[in-house]
C-alpha cells in the first residue's frame, strides 16, 4: 500500500486510530516485560548477595566457636551441606 503524503500515512486509510493503538499498546508492552525482567534481575541479586552474607556469617561464627573450643565438630552452612533456607 503506497501513500502518497504523510497524512495518508498516518491516517492508514480510515484505520490509523487502530494500527497505532496497537503500536503504542505492543511497544508499551516491550517496555514493561524489559523494566519487569531488569526489576526481578536485581532482586535476584540482591538475595544472592544477602545469603552469601548470611553463610559467610554463619561460617565465621563456627569458626569462631570452633577456635575456642577443642572439638572439631563442623555445623552445615549451607544448602549442599544439609541446612537449608527458603528465602522465597
Amino acid at each position: 500500500m503506497a501513500f502518497f503524503s504523510l497524512n495518508e500515512f498516518f491516517a492508514m486509510g480510515g484505520h490509523g486510530p487502530y494500527v497505532w493503538s496497537s503500536w503504542g499498546v505492543t511497544a508499551l508492552l516491550l517496555l514493561v516485560i524489559v523494566w519487569h525482567a531488569r526489576y526481578e534481575r536485581r532482586q535476584l541479586l540482591n538475595n544472592v548477595k544477602r545469603r552469601v552474607r548470611r553463610e559467610n556469617a554463619q561460617r565465621d561464627a563456627v569458626q569462631r566457636g570452633a577456635s575456642s573450643h577443642s572439638s572439631s565438630a563442623q555445623v552445615p552452612v549451607n544448602s549442599v551441606q544439609g541446612d537449608v533456607h527458603n528465602d522465597a
